[in-house]
């Protein structure tokens, strides 16, 4: 997902698709968002990581705080338990980044995208 500068560096950034209802209201199915790769987190950042039971797969969760074996993350839809309260806290080295803005289509202009929500 990071993409390669001119001399080999790789970019801090990169563009992530929303899957599911588990960040609803907040993020929905679909969203584009922009994650700043490596950031530091802080309690109530939306934060992606790979899943502690599946490596391979991505999330996003909403960091809800530091705990000494790693960060508790949370749906925004309490309804949806696939989260912290199913497979326990996520060690610091699966976090990969940190939710920076949202991106969506303009209206009537596909293919653009404009960043909204900048303190997701």
């Amino acid at each position: 997902m990071t993409g390669r500068q001119q001399g080999g560096g790789l970019v801090p950034f990169g563009v992530v698709a929303v899957a599911g209802p588990s960040m609803r209201p907040r993020l929905r199915d679909g969203d584009l968002v922009l994650v700043r790769y490596g950031a530091r987190l802080r309690p109530e950042a939306v934060a992606l990581f790979r899943h502690p039971r599946r490596p391979e797969l991505l999330v996003l969760k909403r960091a809800a705080e530091r705990r000494p074996d790693g960060w508790w993350m949370l749906s925004d839809n309490q309804g949806v338990r696939s989260d912290s309260r199913e497979y326990g806290p996520v060690a610091e080295e699966l976090v990969l980044g940190r939710v920076v803005a949202r991106l969506w289509p303009r209206p009537g202009r596909p293919g653009r995208y404009r960043p909204v929500d900048l303190d997701l």
